[in-house]
């Protein structure tokens, strides 16, 4: 039995592959975890089994991920909480941290950076068998906190394009058309 063993983890994303396949990779090293694809859920599992840590997705369908940190935070005060996402920006990163988020990780996140930011030393990461994780860490791309940037002017403009740009510094048309312009994730 590994150093992980006892642990057990709420992994909560709406990507139902992406979440197989977390839940798998942490448990090849040896970490327990539930799973849940939306808030209710989420702190319904919770409630039942009282996980050490959560690693959640900031976007969760139409909901945010933001909003489950301190309702987790509540039924496990101890609880590591970390949130994921493919929406990088510094103001939800610091929105994350304010709300008790313990770390902020951009997708994809390799699982030797999760298990680090779960207090884990290098030394104790347990390479499953036969297999090394040779993934590189990833830089969150421009185009994609660009996006994020251009969101969170949005959402403090309450939608309004041209209040958006003045925010921005920017004509309106230059954020019209970034706005079909819609990174993926992985870009």
């Amino acid at each position: 039995m590994n150093a992980h063993a006892s642990r057990v983890g709420l992994l909560v994303d709406d990507d139902a592959l992406y979440l197989r396949t977390l839940q798998r990779s942490l448990a090849r090293h040896g970490v327990e975890t539930v799973v849940a694809s939306d808030p209710a859920s989420a702190l319904s599992v919770a409630r039942q089994s009282r996980p050490d840590f959560a690693l959640i997705d900031l976007k969760l369908g139409h909901d945010s991920g933001l909003a489950l940190i301190q309702p987790l935070r509540a039924i496990r005060a101890d609880m590591r909480i970390l949130l994921v996402t493919g929406y990088a920006s510094i103001a939800t990163a610091v929105e994350a941290i304010k709300l008790g988020a313990d770390d902020y990780l951009p997708k994809p996140a390799n699982i030797p950076t999760i298990l680090r930011a779960l207090g884990e030393d290098d030394e104790e990461l347990p390479e499953a068998e036969g297999e090394e994780d040779t993934t590189p860490e990833m830089m969150t791309p421009l185009s994609r906190l660009q996006w994020e940037h251009i969101q969170q002017a949005l959402h403090e403009t309450g939608g309004n394009i041209s209040a958006a740009a003045r925010l921005l510094g920017m004509h309106r048309r230059s954020l019209q058309r970034k706005l079909t312009k819609r990174p993926s994730p992985g870009r």
